[in-house]
């Protein structure tokens, strides 16, 4: 994984992850970057300053809290772009992936916790996805 400073056209900062280096020219190549502020498609590396030992000045709490949001929104972006949509049937298409009766791949939706619960004690690879942190302010 490599981590890039991005700016979008209209200066909002945030963080990109990516598999390599490769992975972030090709989805800025095909316009598929964008500012998870403000759904800019203009973005671009901003400068990074090197990381170097006991030079890391501590941010606000302000700050902070501004990039986690920028984290979570940047994180469900990637899933819902980069995963299909299966609803509640989330457990049973899980379920059909783990145990190979369908095509092997990645899928978001709904589960109880005791539906997620129950996938983990079963081997099944779940995760939480953060919740759509613009649908939680409003």
């Amino acid at each position: 994984m490599i981590v890039y400073n991005l700016k979008c056209g209209r200066g909002h900062e945030f963080e990109g992850w990516f598999k390599d280096s490769a992975a972030y020219d090709e989805q800025a190549t095909d316009g598929k970057l964008t500012c998870p502020m403000c759904t800019s498609r203009k973005v671009e590396k901003a400068m990074m300053a090197p990381a170097l030992a006991g030079t890391k000045k501590s941010l606000s709490a302000k700050d902070e809290l501004k990039k986690m949001r920028q984290f979570v929104s940047g994180m469900r972006k990637y899933v819902e772009e980069n995963a299909e949509y299966v609803g509640p049937k989330f457990p049973e298409e899980a379920r059909k992936i783990h145990y190979g009766e369908t095509e092997e791949r990645h899928i978001y939706g709904e589960a109880t916790l005791k539906e997620a619960k129950d996938l983990i004690e079963e081997g099944v690879d779940v995760a939480a996805l953060p919740p759509d942190v613009d649908e939680v302010a409003n």
